[in-house]
């Protein structure tokens, strides 16, 4: 089987398991405030900008074929990548795993004479640990996106797959620019426009001096070798344009076959993520154009475990993932506990599903079972990843309780013998005695109806009611 990310680098696995970092996350109301107004805020405007287009559920039906179609074909489709962005004059770098990225991309950056990068908002690089690894080496890594900004300021960790600040609200963000940002003015409000304007007046001289560029890819084709960028803050543009040297570090799941298909996915992303009809920047390179733009360009196709995805046939789903974060917007679990509770960059039902896979279930036990299995992320998602099903799927594979896989042999033994089964249904009757939610149980039944109520046993069994008639 392909291997899955190593352990030691990068942000996939918590210091915790999921249960213990939600239970604190739920004392802390403030957090809870803050993510009810935003994920509130965020699902109305994209059901409005949604319910908009008439084919809406075509156009979702058309990005899970077009996602089937790449994963069954990878393999080919990379290749032709990389021949089209070597072709444009790109340098195309594979690494099997985050250690191999990070010292590639630290390679390119001493080759280049830098020792400070621009980075442009990318989960990639997140999932990696890459500033880690660039500052180990005496490079200063520097986000350009506004939240991003934010969580490197306050050294702190991103929550959100779109929004990585979600958790902060602007009283708190003033308080971190005051602290962290040099040069800001001791009078800043915590008014939104004056809090932007201070990013954008601390980031113009990164702009202008920086000459190697970081970024992440929302999409890669296959056919022509262009990448894409899409954002909201033209800080992405910014950095796409203005460097020297670009380093593009992305997951190999992200390439699409045709130029055409980027038509579906550039309506479903913005609506689906932000709630706007387009973005407001879309940045498109396809390798090197002397005189314009970065004069070297380097795609770096990371694996981190994304094969050993792709060889679970229920699970390779999750790599159909576009990142626009609805799941996380709809899902109950997420509005309540906020992303630090997963311990991973990729939180929410999304992260719940990947982040397993890409670590190995058992590194990441706790994660299939952060969900009630509602189904809003599925009916939210913009190309159809049915992740209920593979939540359930995950949680087969994570390691039980011996008491746990003692009971379930006991019950799958008594399901398999009619008599023994019958004779189980009868002394069902005596719950009863445990009273009316189970508190009478001894533990460590105890346990699972401390949040469930013990379901109340029939006047009589369907084996009954039909030997009677």
């Amino acid at each position: 089987m392909p291997a899955t990310a190593p352990t030691g680098v990068g942000h996939l696995r918590g210091e915790e398991s999921f249960p213990a970092a939600a239970r604190r996350a739920l004392g802390d109301a403030q957090l809870r405030r803050n993510l009810r107004h935003a994920t509130t805020t965020i699902r109305a405007k994209s059901g409005a900008v949604i319910a908009e287009v008439p084919d809406w559920p075509e156009l979702r039906a058309a990005a899970r074929a077009i996602k089937t179609d790449t994963m069954a074909r990878l393999p080919e489709l990379l290749e032709q990548l990389e021949a089209a962005v070597t072709a444009a004059g790109g340098t195309v770098h594979w690494a099997a795993d985050a250690v191999e990225a990070n010292r590639i991309v630290t390679e390119l950056v001493r080759a280049a004479g830098a020792d400070r990068v621009m980075k442009v908002k990318s989960m990639a690089t997140q999932e990696i640990g890459l500033n880690e690894a660039l500052e180990a080496a005496g490079i200063e890594p520097v986000e350009t996106d506004l939240a991003e900004l934010i969580v490197q300021l306050g050294d702190d960790r991103p929550s959100h797959i779109l929004v990585p600040a979600i958790h902060r609200n602007r009283a708190e963000i003033r308080e971190i620019f005051l602290r962290a940002m040099p040069g800001v003015d001791p009078a800043l409000t915590d008014e939104p426009a004056v809090l932007a304007a201070a990013a954008r007046r601390h980031l113009r001289e990164t702009f202008l001096s920086t000459r190697v560029a970081v970024s992440g890819a929302n999409f890669a084709v296959a056919e022509t070798g262009t990448l894409a960028v899409v954002e909201s803050e033209g800080n992405g543009r910014m950095c796409l344009t203005l460097p020297e040297t670009l380093i593009t570090v992305m997951g190999i799941e992200k390439v699409i076959p045709t130029w055409r298909d980027l038509e579906v996915f550039l309506q479903l992303l913005p609506r689906a993520s932000t709630g706007e009809r387009m973005n407001p920047y879309t940045s498109m390179w396809t390798g090197v154009t002397p005189g314009d733009g970065p004069q070297a360009f380097h795609l770096v196709l990371l694996d981190n475990g994304r094969s050993a995805v792709l060889a679970d046939e229920v699970g390779r789903q999750a790599l159909h993932c576009i990142r626009c974060s609805a799941c996380l917007n709809v899902c109950p679990v997420y509005e309540r506990t906020g992303g630090h509770a997963y311990g991973s960059v990729y939180p929410g039902p999304i992260g719940a599903v990947l982040s397993p896979q890409l670590t190995g279930v058992a590194d990441n036990a706790s994660l299939p079972y952060a969900s009630s299995l509602c189904g809003a992320c599925y009916d939210a998602c913009p190309v159809m990843i049915d992740i209920p099903s593979i939540l359930v799927h995950l949680r087969a594979q994570a390691p039980h309780p011996r008491a746990e896989a003692a009971t379930m042999a006991a019950a799958a033994y008594t399901m398999d013998r009619p008599a023994l089964y019958a004779a189980a249904q009868r002394a069902a009757r005596l719950s009863q005695l445990a009273g009316p939610r189970g508190r009478g149980l001894p533990p460590p039944l105890s346990g699972w109806t401390a949040s469930r109520d013990l379901p109340e046993p029939p006047p009589q069994t369907f084996r009954q009611w039909w030997a009677q008639r």
